[in-house]
């Protein structure tokens, strides 16, 4: 219900089966990476790393970046030679969204929407981008046991 009302959905990773991947393609087109619980059937259907662009704004999404003042290696590179408008990573499952100053990208971790996992509370960040802009961030948050 939340989706529906989204243009596309994009997902960080962990997916935890083609089941949930099918339904959300169910509800509108969906980008998404492989997390490192992945099997080969999701990993086959997904890539590591995904970079695009939305009315001009440049997206990367990947699992495992680490976040500002801690990125992994490689995303370190990335970021010192073509920074995106926006990096999303999933992995932590821990919600953060943040405007990192050093590579003047703006970082979202948008949590974990699922049941499993260790996270109380489940999250869904929503935005528009228009104009080469993120613009009406939203988060949406229930308890892992509703639903």
């Amino acid at each position: 219900e939340i989706l529906s009302s989204c243009d596309e959905i994009w997902h960080a990773g962990d997916i935890g089966s083609l089941k949930v991947l099918d339904e959300l393609k169910k509800i509108k087109p969906t980008r998404a990476v492989y997390g490192n619980i992945d099997g080969t059937e999701i990993r086959n259907e997904t890539s590591a790393l995904l970079r695009f662009t939305v009315e001009g704004f440049d997206i990367f999404i990947t699992h495992i970046a680490g976040y500002p003042g801690k990125y992994e290696q490689s995303i370190k590179d990335m970021l010192k030679k073509q920074p995106p408008g926006l990096l999303i990573c999933g992995h932590s499952h821990i919600l953060r969204i943040m405007h990192d100053p050093i590579h003047n990208v703006m970082y979202m971790n948008p949590g974990a929407a699922g049941k499993y996992g260790f996270h109380n509370k489940r999250t869904i960040v929503l935005f528009e981008i228009n104009d080469n802009s993120l613009q009406n961030l939203r988060i949406i948050e229930w308890d892992k046991n509703l639903l």
